[in-house]
């Protein structure tokens, strides 16, 4: 990994129309009721639009787009992807039936060896407009790590907050993971090709989204609050998997909501903080 922070700053805009088809395929797979135009996104739908769309030829191993001279992430040469976290400030929400512009920023790299490998962490900022003003400034960081070695230490688990006021227990299945990587665009195999999760990026099954992680997360801290995120960071921590329930939590701490998941053995997965 040579001369990475060269890519520095690289942008890139995408144009979309945040239609109402799209909306309503997404009300279907949270079993929300349909949305129509003129009509607020919830937050953190805007993840179903903007994607990459690269033809097959330009596709990693993993099912993502190939990282290099037509991306604007550098051309990191370790094979696993994963969606680290974020920090999302909802300045207003995304209209159906609007026309919004995504400007996306490399703003940090950084490489890192650790007890499992060689690491390296991408910082993007990504700016929502419509034609007049700022909607949602996100930060997200994507972590690239090194394949799974046999003989490679455990990592130690991140234990979860207590006294939860609310607990819900989320029971995913493959037509949902099926569903929002289509929804999302999102190629990557370990959300739907358990052979290739297992055997090649070293997981005990599908690996349940982030992203989808993070959006219940944040539905969660909205019905503590009883009002509209206005900022909300969060972080995963261990992965949650396709084929085993898993636990979401929240507590209020005044204007602040804390919300996590856990895995089925109790580890916290995903932590998260909304206001």
């Amino acid at each position: 990994m040579t001369n990475l922070r060269e890519w520095i700053g690289k942008s890139e805009t995408k144009t979309a129309l945040i239609d109402e088809r799209q909306a309503e395929l997404m009300s279907a797979t949270f079993d929300k009721p349909v949305l129509t135009e003129g009509q607020a996104l919830p937050a953190c739908w805007h993840w179903a639009w903007f994607n990459d769309a690269r033809p097959h030829s330009q596709l990693g191993r993993d099912g993502h787009p190939k990282r290099g001279e037509n991306s604007i992430l550098p051309p990191i040469g370790l094979p696993r992807r994963m969606w680290a976290g974020g920090d999302i400030r909802f300045v207003a929400p995304l209209i159906i039936g609007s026309t919004i512009t995504k400007t996306s920023t490399v703003e940090k790299i950084a490489e890192k060896s650790g007890s499992t490998g060689s690491l390296c962490i991408v910082s993007l900022l990504h700016e929502l407009r419509d034609e007049s003003s700022l909607l949602i400034e996100e930060r997200q960081n994507l972590v690239f790590r090194e394949d799974p070695k046999p003989d490679a230490p455990k990592a130690i688990p991140s234990q979860p907050p207590i006294d939860a006021q609310v607990s819900r227990t989320v029971t995913p299945d493959p037509v949902t993971l099926f569903r929002y990587s289509a929804l999302t665009f999102n190629g990557h195999r370990i959300h739907y090709d358990v052979d290739y999760a297992r055997d090649v990026e070293g997981y005990e099954g599908l690996v349940f989204h982030a992203p989808l992680t993070a959006t219940l997360l944040l539905e969660l801290a909205q019905e503590l609050l009883g009002a509209s995120i206005k900022a909300f960071k969060y972080r995963a921590t261990s992965p949650l998997f396709g084929h085993r329930p898993f636990h979401v939590h929240g507590k209020q701490e005044g204007a602040k909501s804390i919300v996590w998941a856990t895995t089925p053995d109790g580890v916290q997965a995903m932590i998260g903080e909304a206001e």
